[in-house]
C-alpha cells in the first residue's frame, strides 16, 4: 500500500476512535490553518519577486535595518 494512503487511513482511524475533544480541537485548528493560508496568484508572484531579489544579493540583514531604523527615528 502507498505510504500516504496508509498514513490517511492511520489518521482517519485514530480521528474516528478519538474520544479526546482536546485532541480533536486540536486537530480542527491544524486544519483551518491550512485553509487560512492559500496564497492568490499576486500574493505567489511577490514571493517569488522577493526570493529573486534575495538571491539576487538586493537585501539588508535585519540588525541593519533595526540600526538604520534606529538612526532615522533619532533625527525626527
Amino acid at each position: 500500500m502507498n505510504n500516504t494512503i496508509q498514513i490517511k487511513n492511520n489518521l482517519i482511524s485514530r480521528i474516528k476512535n478519538s474520544k479526546d475533544l482536546n485532541f480533536l480541537k486540536a486537530l480542527q485548528t491544524i486544519f483551518d490553518s491550512l485553509e487560512e493560508y492559500q496564497l492568490n496568484d499576486t500574493q505567489k508572484k511577490s514571493i517569488k519577486k522577493s526570493r529573486d531579489e534575495i538571491k539576487a544579493g538586493n537585501y539588508i540583514e535585519n540588525s541593519t535595518a533595526v540600526s538604520e531604523i534606529k538612526e532615522w527615528l533619532k533625527k525626527k
